[in-house]
């Protein structure tokens, strides 16, 4: 549980919400209070630096001792009229000149400093918990060529002191409750964006392996997530295509293995159900050796389309020249050729970098096909060319039926034929044309194929020996 809220946005985005925002009024009150605290401060020192001066005018000039007495006297009654204000006047030797009733100075701001004249904010408590914010300057006076003298004056700040305490109480209280109120709406805001998501939740959660067909609405998603849906839907379609390749494989690799297991089976039954010669067991076992060897080939083959799915077919890379490896194929299929009166010719050559095992059995695989479709009197044609610096194309064209176009797509599947009729009356399993498009793409290449007018072509592209060394 723990887990799940630390990782969940709904949560971090509410608590960023509301950290941001009390962090920002936090901000905001404080610049604010200080500001106040400021004002008071300045407000108060102007009051006490127009009493300051009134002193210092009226004490600057005095001349005599008896003077300096007179205009003591005269100075109370200057200072009357401020509530809370407290003045002392200190005389050389720290002796007290004047003071006014109740006056509570501490003892830093009663230490005079001759040597000058700069007026020295300070703030304190009285014994009585009252607070107090005090000037103190020195004096000079025509007695004695500049006897200097020492006043301060201090107001009583308790109403300033009551004000704040109460601003900051209240921003506190409206930091605390603006967080909580910013975090509520925040939590809204985001429950209300990830709305979409959890749309997107929902519909997912019906998708399954028989519903690979429905897709994601993604008219009424945000623009934010239209590239996330998009994707998604990708996504499905490229794995329902997945998931109809595998059940029609599973289907058509059940149905391949099933026939000759069961040619085995019941012959091996029939055999058994009575007593035989020598010659008719032996004859028995040659026609299961036939029935061993179609299942190993088809074995090896799924093998090598396995490993080629994983990326585990690796070519090496061999200098190879088409025209003498289609001429080696060409003789080896002469004589099938001539048997079924087919007329075999290639033309063109080129040179690729690649597996010589590989593309020998690529192109006897297209050549085998075309041989095993072309009618009688037909022709089977092999050309070679250089379609530019980059590829090196080489086509297999057969005389024969035209191709269905919807057929054109499905011919490189695994176990695909056109013409199911003819499923029989071949030795091949259906994956010559897969391993074909297996080892084009393991190359770099590719294959197609194309059908009109009776003639159907297979073009395999490899990639030239000058843009191996390009790439390399």
């Amino acid at each position: 549980m723990k887990g799940r809220w630390r990782k969940s946005i709904t949560l971090r985005l509410t608590l960023l919400f509301a950290s941001i925002s009390s962090v920002v009024f936090l901000l905001l009150g404080i610049l604010i209070g200080n500001s106040v605290e400021r004002h008071f401060e300045v407000q108060d020192t102007e009051i006490l630096t127009g009493k300051l001066e009134l002193a210092r005018n009226e004490l600057s000039k005095v001349r005599s001792e008896e003077e300096l007495v007179n205009t003591l006297r005269q100075l109370d009654n200057a200072l009357v009229g401020h509530q809370g204000l407290a003045v002392i006047i200190l005389m050389p030797g720290s002796q007290i000149g004047y003071a006014t009733e109740g006056a509570d100075f501490p003892k830093r701001i009663l230490e005079p400093a001759p040597s000058t004249e700069t007026l020295r904010p300070v703030r304190w408590v009285t014994g009585a918990n009252t607070p107090y914010r005090g000037l103190a300057t020195s004096i000079r006076t025509a007695i004695d060529g500049g006897k200097q003298i020492y006043a301060v004056a201090a107001i009583d700040i308790s109403y300033h002191e009551h004000f704040m305490d109460l601003f900051r109480r209240t921003m506190w209280s409206f930091v605390t409750l603006a967080a909580a109120l910013t975090g509520f709406l925040g939590w809204v805001a985001v429950r209300s964006g990830m709305a979409p998501l959890h749309s997107l939740r929902r519909q997912a959660e019906n998708i399954t392996a028989h519903r690979l067909n429905a897709r994601l609405e993604v008219e009424a998603i945000p623009a934010e997530l239209q590239a996330l849906a998009d994707t998604l839907n990708a996504m499905l379609t490229r794995l329902e295509d997945s998931f109809r390749r595998l059940s029609d494989f599973s289907s058509d690799l059940a149905h391949e293995l099933r026939t000759p297991i069961s040619n085995l089976l019941t012959q091996s039954q029939v055999t058994l159900s009575k007593p035989r010669t020598a010659e008719e067991y032996q004859e028995i076992l040659a026609s299961n050796i036939e029935e061993y060897e179609r299942l190993s080939r088809m074995v090896t083959d799924m093998l090598f389309l396995a490993k080629a799915d994983d990326g585990q077919i690796i070519p090496t890379k061999e200098t190879l020249e088409l025209k003498r490896l289609v001429e080696d194929l060409v003789e080896f299929y002469r004589l099938i050729a001539e048997d079924k009166d087919i007329a075999l010719s290639y033309d063109g050559d080129a040179i690729i970098r690649g597996d010589s095992l590989m593309v020998r059995r690529a192109v006897s695989n297209l050549l085998s096909n075309a041989i095993r479709h072309a009618p009688a009197g037909g022709h089977v044609t092999i050309r070679i060319a250089s379609t530019d610096s980059s590829f090196a194309s080489l086509s297999v064209e057969n005389s024969g039926p035209t191709i269905p176009p919807e057929h054109l797509p499905r011919l490189f599947d695994r176990f695909y034929r056109a013409d199911p009729s003819r499923h029989r009356l071949s030795d091949g399993a259906g994956l010559g044309l897969a391993i074909t498009r297996s080892i084009a793409r393991a190359h770099g290449g590719s294959v197609s194929v194309r059908s009109e007018n009776g003639i159907t072509v297979f073009e395999l592209r490899f990639p030239t020996e000058e843009r191996w060394s390009v790439e390399s």
